[in-house]
């Protein structure tokens, strides 16, 4: 029962936020703060880890091609397919929940706890409109830094597979060219669209309905960072299953 209010509490927090929006003059600055506090501040983390990633994926399948009959150029195929399929889209999102969502429900809940979002609805200010709207707009953007994290991921591979010795840097980017594919990119930013609403909403959630102190904050932002991943996770597996199944 507590799982389905919980639902029903989130389908109505989402009608709320674009109810009485906040004047453009403010949102506008709002949107442009958050799209450099969950994307731009995201950049690092997410290229470091895209490249060690495509590093990785590129090693293990150079080290599993024992057959002398396999071409090399195999490499650049797998780390092409995993990469763009998975790694990229779903790997860093769920890195991405633990990032940006943490930061989401603790700020929406310090707000909180410390009564400004009392203080905005006293004002007359939707404050769902005012703290979640901007957030969901610069999550839009997100689709762009998994771009990114697709090209500095095979960037990566590239450079395990070619420095390493395993693959002919000629060889690589055969395997890149062979079967592609090109519905698998827009499968990949439509998953990400999908991420990234939940990576913006789900947190926003628990930091506006908490309630209690400073130690709940934390506690809702493991909560978040928990549900957050897993609704991924299913999302992932449903859009495989309808999109490429």
């Amino acid at each position: 029962m507590n799982y389905l209010a919980s639902v029903g509490s989130y389908a109505i927090m989402i009608r709320e936020v674009f109810k009485k929006p906040t004047k453009w003059r403010i949102m506008k600055t709002l949107i442009l703060k958050e799209i450099d506090e969950l994307i731009f501040s995201s950049l690092g983390i997410i290229i470091f880890i895209s490249f060690f990633i495509g590093a990785v994926v590129a090693i293990q399948t150079a080290l599993n091609l024992t057959n002398p009959l396999i071409p090399r150029n195999l490499i650049g195929f797998a780390t092409r397919q995993s990469v763009i399929l998975e790694f990229a889209p779903t790997f860093v999102s769920i890195i991405m929940a633990g990032k940006v969502g943490s930061y989401i429900t603790s700020s929406i809940g310090t707000m909180r706890v410390t009564e400004q979002i009392d203080a905005l609805e006293v004002m007359g200010v939707n404050s769902l409109n005012y703290l979640v709207f901007p957030k969901i707009i610069a999550m839009l953007f997100y689709p762009f830094a998994i771009a990114i994290s697709m090209y500095v991921g095979i960037f990566g591979g590239w450079m395990a597979g070619v420095l390493g010795g395993f693959l002919t840097s000629t060889d690589f980017v055969t395997g890149l060219q062979t079967d592609f594919v090109p519905f698998h990119i827009a499968y990949a930013f439509i998953k990400t669209l999908l991420f990234a609403f939940i990576i913006a909403t789900i947190p926003s959630f628990h930091g506006f309905y908490m309630k209690g102190g400073a130690l709940e904050v934390g506690k809702a932002s493991t909560t978040a960072f928990v549900w957050t991943s897993v609704v991924i996770i299913i999302l992932n597996y449903i859009l495989t299953q309808l999109l490429l199944g």
